[in-house]
């Protein structure tokens, strides 16, 4: 039930393909953003951890005649992709797969990146934003986490924050009596 609630947030359309592609204001929010970026010269990576959105997402790129590169668990060659990208201005957007592209890419040609659905582990974000943060990045990089109020998606920042705390009273305390955590916190970490 908590999958299916995530993906509602993301596009309803990934649980009732009948539905119309602006029947997800997160997909025509970003759609907003996307439209904005490019205008002002930006190339984007976006970050899903549902196939099954990104691929609503091609077909929106597809639609609109925007080329973009791709990457998930299936892609074969993934430095073949990232070298398109960083060699190619006129690829504005990168869709990948939080678990296929968190790690191990240099994507200094994008200058924003979006998080298309909020992920429990902000480790895993960070690493993902990372990739446009390598050596050689001449450009501010501005990150966006697209959420849906008053949904699921909330709680997932809530937790996302309260887990921040707990590693920051955890690993940032000088001293045993100045943290705050307890061995339920501990228990609940591990």
């Amino acid at each position: 039930q908590l999958l299916r609630l995530r993906q509602t947030c993301c596009a309803p359309r990934l649980l009732d393909d009948t539905l119309e592609p602006s029947a997800s204001s997160k997909l025509n929010s970003f759609l907003e953003l996307l439209e904005e970026s490019m205008d002002g010269g930006h190339r984007i990576l976006v970050f899903s951890q549902f196939v099954s959105l990104l691929s609503l997402l091609k077909e929106e790129l597809d639609g609109q005649s925007i080329p973009y590169c791709y990457i998930d668990g299936s892609t074969r060659n993934r430095m073949a992709e990232v070298d398109r990208f960083n060699e190619s201005d006129d690829i504005p957007v990168f869709l990948i797969s939080l678990k296929a592209g968190g790690t191990g890419l240099n994507l200094t040609a994008a200058d924003t990146v979006v998080h298309f659905d909020p992920w429990w582990n902000p480790a895993a974000e960070a690493q993902a934003t990372d990739r446009a943060h390598r050596i050689g990045q001449t450009k501010v990089v501005t990150s966006y986490k697209l959420i849906v109020s008053d949904s699921v998606e909330e709680k997932v920042l809530e937790l996302q924050n309260q887990k921040r705390q707990l590693l920051a009273d955890v690993f940032e305390a000088s001293e045993a009596a100045n943290a705050k955590v307890t061995l339920k916190d501990l228990k609940e970490l591990i």
